[in-house]
């Protein structure tokens, strides 16, 4: 999402060193070299599909997938290249490639970068404390996501990736096309035990239904994962959709992955982007999570060696009170995301958190 790869011009740094910014140290910038695949008549009129006819929402799959692919070096997704598309791999890389010239403190999809390394890492740990029992994994929102290709922490695990039809339809065709392919078939040996495509939109009242009528058990350990989703709803159906994950924390050991905006991150685009939460570790535990985690990037558990520059954007609204909405210094607005991590079972009590600041 365009949100992901937003950073202030004001804040560029000269000659500072590229370990800083999270890239590698080596200052050659080697050109950007695309798989074969993309090439393919097949690939090639999916992503011309994509361009033409997706909207912003669809699109910000696509554009997923290409910072996870050009920010290789910490994330590995060997399937991201062929899911994102020649045109949002160029697109990023040109200004990836721009920013490294201009010694800028945020380098263009770090942010996304910590966002998939943070979810990756609280996914695992998820999967680990359930101490080995039957667990599954519900991806809402998974658009170009390839996570039960490349975690091998899923391999007794059963994956649902819930999304529109058209996305998922292109998606399997675009994996189809890469399955046939000699040389990225080993690229496709899928890591998770089981994976589900759910045609469904989340805004319906029915996706529930359709989830469960494509296997998912309700008493079995979920974990929820609502990677760049929410802020998408409106509010009555974010909501709705976190209502209903809460609800399964009376049947079963449930996990809620999320990442959150606060308010001014809205205003980036307020054609896009709707739903915010500026407290969500005082609003989860009122739908019914007993446990919730909230980190900032550049908290030490979000930051993964990428965000050392202490005068970083990430890192100057750390050192702010939550509670402002715009920076004291320069009147700019404070635009955070939360990456938040709350847990429920049966018979856990609900701690009382009192009144939101």
């Amino acid at each position: 999402m365009h949100y992901l790869f937003k950073k202030k011009k004001s804040l560029w740094l000269r000659n500072m060193s590229d370990h800083k910014n999270g890239m590698p140290e080596d200052r050659t910038w080697p050109e950007l070299k695309l798989p074969d695949l993309l090439y393919t008549d097949t690939v090639r009129e999916l992503h011309a599909a994509i361009e033409k006819e997706w909207d912003s929402l669809w699109r910000s799959a696509c554009q997923t997938a290409a910072g996870r692919a050009l920010w290789k070096h910490v994330v590995h997704d060997p399937l991201a290249e062929v899911l994102a598309g020649e045109t949002y791999m160029r697109s990023l890389y040109d200004k990836i490639k721009k920013d490294r010239l201009n010694n800028a403190r945020e380098i263009s999809g770090v942010i996304l970068a910590v966002r998939t390394l943070w979810f990756d890492s609280k996914l695992e740990a998820a999967l680990n404390a359930f101490d080995g029992g039957e667990a599954q994994v519900v991806l809402l929102g998974a658009g170009m996501d390839a996570r039960a290709y490349r975690l091998s922490c899923l391999k007794e695990t059963n994956v649902f990736e819930v999304d529109f039809p058209e996305v998922l339809q292109t998606k399997t065709t675009i994996l189809q096309a890469s399955a046939e392919s000699t040389n990225e078939h080993q690229h496709l040996m899928m890591t998770a035990k089981s994976l589900t495509r759910v045609a469904a939109d989340i805004r319906d009242s029915d996706w529930l239904e359709k989830l469960q009528m494509s296997g998912f058990v309700p008493e079995k350990n979920t974990v929820w994962v609502l990677e760049g989703i929410l802020y998408y709803l409106s509010h009555s159906h974010a909501m709705e959709v976190l209502k209903i994950i809460a609800d399964y924390c009376t049947l079963t050991h449930t996990v809620l992955l999320a990442d959150f905006m606060n308010k001014p991150s809205t205003t980036l685009s307020n054609s896009m982007f709707h739903f915010y939460s500026d407290w969500p570790d005082h609003l989860l535990p009122s739908l019914g999570f007993s446990d919730v985690k909230l980190s900032q990037i550049g908290d030490p558990d979000a930051h993964f060696g990428l965000l050392h520059d202490p005068l970083n954007l990430f890192n100057k609204l750390r050192s702010l009170p939550r509670s402002l909405q715009t920076h004291p210094d320069d009147g700019t607005p404070c635009c955070r995301l939360y990456l938040v991590q709350a847990s429920g079972s049966p018979n856990q009590k609900i701690p009382n958190r009192g009144n939101s600041p």
